[in-house]
């Protein structure tokens, strides 16, 4: 099977570490012209610096921007106006009990992980239906399926993606745009080592013997019983975008290690 996105542009939000660097990693393979997008300056040069390194002769560019806000999805708009692929995956998480998170969090939480991708498809979206071919996909979470307690806002959100992602295939039909979700459980990203980096510093296990150690005691009903790799996570999304993945429209695919319990989606 041969993956080839070669005269494509790839952009690809939160794209500056974990599953979106991944992602932005496995496009530039594929021959796509990739745009690392991120709030730091230092992140997009590093992300561009690390593609560059381990991909040769790949093309990739970067944008600084906030794409938690208007302006900031301007800026890229202004900077890259069109694409062929769109991964949504910007994100943030964290885990507070529901009682200790006021308004404004969850409006962080909303305009970071839903609008982000309205926006960025709302756009997008528009050249891609002119030349009859694109590919869009949202980056949501098993946590959208199966809400979990401590992270009750986050979960909302990667609800609202696979809502925004499922209405906009069907908006999107004949035009020859795909749009899609997909929903990793939890990944060894350096966030997930950050939020679990107490509990490591308490157990004295090294980051990953931590992670999987979460996973085998607040998400029990993994198959895998470990926190997934990056790299098998983007390995779906990378598969969305490639004109192979044609048939596949309006889906939500677990990449979760099996830790949502249900024979659908």
């Amino acid at each position: 099977m041969k993956l080839d996105l070669s005269g494509k542009v790839a952009v690809v939000s939160g794209s500056t570490s974990g599953i979106g660097l991944g992602i932005a990693r496995g496009l530039a393979k594929t021959g796509a012209t990739v745009v690392i997008v991120g709030r730091q300056k230092a992140g997009v040069d590093n992300a561009i610096a690390d593609i560059s390194a381990n991909v040769p002769g790949a093309q990739v560019r970067g944008v600084v921007a906030d794409l938690g806000t208007e302006h900031g999805a301007a800026t890229l708009f202004a900077a890259e106006p069109r694409a062929d692929v769109l991964i949504n995956n910007l994100g943030i998480f964290n885990d507070n009990d529901f009682f200790t998170v006021p308004d404004s969090e969850w409006m962080h939480f909303y305009n970071v992980n839903v609008l982000s991708g309205v926006r960025l498809a709302r756009h997008y979206a528009q050249s891609m239906t002119e030349q009859g071919w694109g590919r869009i996909i949202f980056v949501s979470s098993e946590s959208g399926v199966a809400i979990p307690a401590d992270m009750i806002n986050y979960g909302v959100t990667k609800s609202a993606n696979l809502a925004v992602s499922h209405g906009l295939a069907k908006r999107l039909a004949g035009t020859g745009v795909t749009v899609n979700a997909i929903l990793p459980g939890p990944t060894f990203t350096e966030g997930l080592q950050d939020m679990l980096a107490d509990a490591a510093a308490k157990s004295g296990r090294s980051a990953r013997d931590q992670a999987d150690e979460f996973v085998k005691t607040e998400r029990p009903s993994s198959i895998i019983q470990r926190a997934a790799d990056v790299d098998e996570v983007a390995n779906l999304a990378v598969y969305l975008a490639s004109p192979l993945s044609s048939a596949t429209t309006g889906a939500a695919l677990r990449v979760d290690g099996g830790v949502v319990d249900t024979l659908a989606m």
